[in-house]
């Protein structure tokens, strides 16, 4: 399998941020009127309006992209099934790639290694965010519970 280019981009300057602003509003606002539709109908202006049918989820995750880039943040689209570099998964993570490489010798994340090269299934990547973003949930919350229970808070 050849490994997929993983799409990123974040707003150029204010501009481009407000006007993901702007659109967000737009398409929260036709998503809440048209709450039941699986399918959504967007027109494009222009010398003749045109009309596009898209599926719900992809409007849905469009208005994600939006709020995103509204917030002046960078946004990085990879498909569930991809494969990835373990420097792509590193930069998806946010951390080193060595960090990486130590989650995956410890088996905190699935991979497969092609010739010499490892490969991380984008989907493993999420697992572990799932998992490790609930064991500092749990965390936080063991911390505030001892907290209470010292009378320091």
């Amino acid at each position: 399998m050849s490994t997929p280019t993983v799409h990123r981009h974040g707003p150029d300057g204010l501009e481009e941020a407000e006007a993901a602003a702007r659109a967000l509003r737009h398409v929260k606002k036709y998503l809440a009127e048209h709450e039941g539709e699986d399918m959504i109908t967007a027109t494009a202006e222009g010398g003749e309006k045109e009309e596009l049918l898209l599926p719900r989820g992809a409007v849905e995750l469009l208005a994600t992209v939006l709020a995103h880039m509204a917030a002046g943040r960078a946004v990085s689209v990879v498909p569930a099934h991809a494969e990835l570099t373990t420097q792509q998964a590193a930069d998806l993570l946010n951390v080193s790639r060595p960090f990486l490489i130590g989650l995956l010798n410890s088996g905190e994340i699935e991979y497969r290694t092609v010739g010499t090269h490892r490969r991380v299934r984008a989907e493993s990547l999420l697992d572990y965010r799932r998992r490790d973003d609930q064991a500092r949930r749990e965390a936080a919350d063991e911390l505030t519970a001892l907290n209470q229970e010292m009378g320091l808070i």
